[in-house]
């Protein structure tokens, strides 16, 4: 049988490979290494593992890529990308290829004491890094109804009606343990869905990127992306909903428009999607948004 990690499937891999453009001797940072399935790719294109850096704050992924056949040579960093993105500025490093994969990937929702996936009961956890404090335990248990209103309204997309009786409902029923709880309160307050999506769905979204910060993080990480590109570097960054695409769409519509003062040139204006056969063997990718620029 095989394991998780075997079973990951990068998305996006060949519309990736073509927007990057990897080339011989280039150097590459990945901020989102996961378990390396552009990683591999990549360098078997660069030939040059020694000017990699594969960063994740999944210490299972970092012990994972340490293990891998063309991987162990690149240097891997087991922190958020945030703070990577910052020392490697600080030290003056260019990189000619940059990519983030964001979300949380299929391992992570596979293992289910991960607490991201709500298929099977487990502690609600939801953290990328497991070295973190907070918990979705403590953000569903400890924050108070009206935030947590606006945490489901704004990450997770919800109607604010919805968001209100969702939060409602956690808050008299309170502590609430587990995945399966939270799906089943959230279903019990929530309008009938039509077609396959969960009523859970957006709630779980929008608890685990409050946990992780993912949209702060984005934020403040996709300026440091495209400084660290050397002249002629190309950033990709994969999405997989509206809140990340919105926030990389803007950032490089803004940098690109602005005149003699823009540092980057957009790759491609329309974000590329799945193919068809993509979407067969990797239903995973039908949300996935990949848009790049290249620096000037």
């Amino acid at each position: 049988m095989k394991t998780p990690q075997q079973l990951h499937i990068p998305v996006l891999l060949n519309e990736t490979i073509s927007l990057l453009a990897p080339e011989m001797g280039e150097s590459y940072l990945d901020l989102t290494a996961g378990y390396g399935g552009h990683a591999s790719k990549i360098l078997e294109l660069t030939r040059a593992p020694e000017k990699a850096v594969l960063v994740d704050r999944d210490a299972y992924a970092i012990a994972e890529l340490q293990k891998k056949c063309g991987l162990s040579k690149a240097k891997s960093e087991h922190s958020d990308f945030l703070a990577v993105a910052e020392k490697l500025v600080n030290s003056k490093r260019k990189f000619d290829l940059v990519l983030m994969d964001l979300g949380v990937s299929s391992v992570q929702f596979d293992m289910a004491s991960r607490g991201f996936s709500f298929r099977v009961s487990a502690p609600l956890d939801m953290r990328m890094d497991p070295c973190m404090r907070v918990t979705a335990y403590d953000v569903v248990n400890k924050t108070s109804e009206s935030e947590l209103t606006k945490i489901i309204q704004d990450f997770g997309e919800e109607k604010p009606k919805t968001a209100q009786k969702i939060a409602h409902a956690i808050a008299i029923n309170r502590p609430v343990k587990t995945t399966v709880e939270l799906a089943e309160l959230v279903r019990s307050v929530s309008p009938r869905s039509r077609g396959k999506i969960h009523p859970a769905t957006r709630t779980f979204q929008a608890i685990r990127i409050k946990v992780n910060d993912e949209l702060g993080q984005l934020e403040k990480t996709l300026p440091l992306a495209v400084e660290l590109l050397s002249p002629g570097g190309r950033l990709a960054v994969i999405s997989f909903h509206s809140l990340e695409d919105r926030i990389v769409k803007n950032y490089f519509n803004e940098q690109s428009t602005s005149g003699y003062e823009a540092d980057v040139e957009v790759i491609n204006k329309k974000p590329l999607t799945a193919s068809d056969n993509e979407l067969v063997y990797n239903p995973r990718s039908r949300s996935a948004k990949l848009r790049g620029v290249v620096k000037k």
